[in-house]
């Protein structure tokens, strides 16, 4: 199977179900009563040339406010694009949200782990638990920008402190695997996530142009297309998490500027 192709027509999906915006292989179980929601959204490139960076986060702090009971947000990855003076003034930004916010490290945030800690208030490895569910933070890059496999020692000593709780949701930049175009071969990281029961899904960034998922070892790993950038889907993007009283939990694609649902999957 040529995997590229098929996760790009994935990505793609939205596009197809404008009409028809609560189905995406099958219906979504929204949950009766919801106990934790949250959004994940990635790839603002706050400051990058010849860009309205300035209006694609205001528009999405905007949508994110129009949204009910959210908990926290996650900004994953691609924070800044490349000069290090720009991390201080979108922290600012992510600032203006109502609800707790947090932040990994992607490729263009060319910031040592020092300073990355020092502006935004939390290592590039990080986590913290939720309303019962263990939420865990990846750094895959460094201050040159490369793209890096997920720290494994971290990993699996947060994952080891979180296997009893209901659910782990793990969110890093870059795909740990190379089945999308600019995806890293990690796979010791895909099987030590895929191990623990209780990871109910990973959410990535970085691939602009890709918003939909793909399956390892029955583990949902979910993209969310861009908010901002020079590239990618026509339709600036962010991803809604929500798990309900019941353990049960659905992720969607929203779009920014009219919070339509694009596609959606139980997880």
């Amino acid at each position: 199977m040529n995997r590229r192709p098929f996760l790009h027509k994935l990505g793609l999906l939205g596009t197809s179900l404008m009409t028809m915006p609560f189905i995406s292989y099958g219906k979504m179980e929204f949950p009766k009563a919801t106990r934790l929601k949250f959004i994940t959204a990635s790839d603002g490139h706050w400051g990058q040339p010849n860009t309205d960076f300035e209006t694609s986060h205001r528009n999405l702090i905007e949508a994110i406010h129009r949204e009910k009971d959210v908990d926290f947000v996650v900004f994953n990855g691609d924070l800044i694009h490349d000069e290090p003076k720009f991390l201080p003034q979108v922290m600012n930004v992510y600032e203006q949200l109502q609800m707790p916010w947090y932040a990994t490290r992607g490729n263009h945030d060319r910031v040592s782990e020092a300073v990355f800690q020092e502006v935004m208030h939390q290592p590039t490895n990080f986590s913290f638990i939720a309303k019962d569910s263990g939420i865990l933070l990846l750094d895959c890059s460094n201050e040159k920008g490369e793209y890096l496999c997920a720290d494994l020692e971290f990993t699996k000593t947060i994952l080891d402190e979180y296997a009893k709780l209901p659910q782990v949701f793990v969110f890093v930049h870059i795909s740990q695997n190379d089945w999308t175009r600019h995806g890293v071969d990690c796979k010791p990281f895909l099987d030590l996530v895929t191990s623990y029961p209780n990871v109910k899904a990973t959410f990535h960034g970085h691939d602009h142009d890709v918003d939909g998922q793909m399956i390892y070892k029955k583990k949902p790993f979910l993209w969310s297309g861009h908010f901002g950038g020079s590239w990618g889907n026509p339709f600036p993007s962010y991803r809604v998490c929500e798990v309900g009283e019941d353990g049960k939990a659905i992720t969607y694609l929203k779009t920014v500027k009219e919070g339509m649902i694009l596609n959606g999957h139980n997880l």
